[in-house]
């Protein structure tokens, strides 16, 4: 489950300030309803798509012993 900022909160903020969690949760809750998606929705996903890729993609660099290689957003 997700605990963090809702999306209400966090169209306020610049997506550069964003949590990887954050943008991981709502990258995967917008892929889910792309085909239903306005294009507003559209480019909101997309800006956070681009936020993603800016920053080098959501997968760690390394692992350790107290994470894993992917973001979670649980």
């Amino acid at each position: 489950m997700y605990v963090g900022r809702d999306m209400t909160e966090l169209s306020m903020v610049a997506k550069s300030e964003w949590e990887k969690s954050e943008l991981a949760f709502f990258h995967h809750s917008l892929q889910q309803i792309a085909p239903y998606l306005n294009s507003e929705g559209v480019t909101i996903h997309r800006e956070i798509i681009e936020e993603i890729e800016n920053r080098g993609g959501l997968e760690r660099q390394e692992a350790d012993y107290t994470h894993g290689t992917q973001t979670g957003y649980d």
